[in-house]
């Protein structure tokens, strides 16, 4: 299937409103994959320039499909008459056994102001990120079990009730171990959330008032922190009737003062990587997911694997890299601390600073400190 690419400058269909928000249908088109792009230089501006910010809580309408945004086709009945066949769907024995030694070291969150960044791993893709005053949560699974997984092998790094006020949340897709309803019952329904196109009515439905859907390259501000939301090598699906009914990727989250965090979200390797660092230059800090990526076979389209998300942080032109999505749940057959050694073994061949490779323990936090000298122009 040849990779497609969604950018700015989709024709866009304005419609009546029934409500007393803007309602716009959004058809997207596609150009040629550019494999020439390459990590911005230092300083660089954004190229193209960002889209100004969508109002906060917008009503809108999308089209009822967003299978033109796959990268890679789903697997056909081929590929899952193979998968049934070979069952690799979980570690042996010997891929187990290391659970007990799996990195776990809850600790108190730092503490933050308006110029501080911080991270705090709470396990899987869900992480507490303190960011131009802000407290914001991607991808929230504080539950023990999902639905189609096993238990967590590893206990949520940050006790729910020692959380601080919950400013906003973002979801990248809609995949059980990413939206994960009975941990977002747990927030206030007037919390901010920051969702994929198409995904706004499973929020609405549970009383969320304050619900924003961006499509790709589109963005939201919100107490002066800008929400990008941005692609992603993946897919969506939730029930047996909805693939692909509402979009997928990651976020972008910079504050007043140009700190920049990208959230992958979940995905595989693909030209989408540098395109975003062209388009947000200066990422200080890139959520990388490395786990879930055996059998390569069935999982490539969509899943990095360790030496891919080390190649995909130096594509966005990333200062530093927190893997993630490793660790928590089994999701797939590699050994459980693979991807662990092997992201760290890619790091040091790329020649990358051991101190940018934010290898942390659920629950563990780091600390971004700004360089002025350092900013992009």
């Amino acid at each position: 299937m040849t990779q497609q690419t969604h950018e700015t400058g989709s024709a866009t269909t304005t419609v009546p409103a029934t409500t007393t928000s803007a309602a716009t249908v959004t058809t997207p088109a596609t150009t040629a994959r550019d494999d020439t792009a390459t990590a911005p230089a230092p300083g660089a501006p954004p190229f193209p320039p960002l889209a100004e910010p969508r109002p906060l809580g917008e009503l809108r309408f999308w089209p009822r499909t967003f299978h033109d945004r796959l990268t890679a086709p789903l697997p056909g009945l081929k590929a899952m008459a193979r998968f049934a066949r070979e069952g690799s769907v979980r570690p042996g024995r010997d891929g187990l056994a290391d659970i007990p030694r799996l990195p776990y070291e809850p600790g108190p969150l730092p503490r933050t102001d308006t110029g501080t960044v911080a991270v705090t791993w709470a396990g899987h893709a869900s992480w507490i990120v303190r960011i131009g005053g802000l407290t914001v949560l991607t991808d929230p699974v504080w539950s023990r079990r999902i639905i189609g997984t096993p238990a967590r092998v590893t206990p949520v790094g940050v006790p729910w009730q020692t959380l601080p006020r919950v400013d906003a949340v973002v979801i990248s897709h809609n995949h059980y171990d990413h939206l994960d309803a009975p941990t977002l019952r747990r927030l206030p329904r007037d919390t901010p959330v920051f969702v994929p196109a198409g995904l706004g009515r499973w929020f609405r439905r549970r009383r969320f008032t304050t619900v924003t859907e961006l499509d790709w390259w589109e963005a939201a501000e919100l107490s002066g922190v800008r929400f990008d939301f941005v692609p992603a090598h993946h897919w969506s699906k939730r029930t047996l009737t909805d693939t692909c009914h509402s979009l997928w990727g990651g976020w972008v989250l910079t504050a007043a003062d140009g700190q920049r965090v990208y959230f992958a979200g979940d995905t595989g390797y693909g030209h989408w990587f540098s395109r975003i660092g062209g388009r947000y230059p200066g990422i200080d800090l890139a959520l990388m997911p490395i786990g879930a990526y055996d059998p390569r076979w069935w999982l490539s389209d969509v899943h990095l694997d360790p030496e891919e998300a080390v190649r995909a942080t130096e594509d966005l032109g990333a200062r530093r890299m927190a893997p993630m999505h490793w660790g928590t749940f089994v999701l797939s057959a590699e050994p459980v601390l693979e991807p662990l050694t092997r992201v760290r073994a890619a790091w040091e061949k790329a020649g990358l600073d051991r101190e940018d490779l934010w290898d942390l323990p659920v629950g563990g936090s780091r600390v971004l400190h700004p360089v002025a000298s350092d900013r992009p122009a």
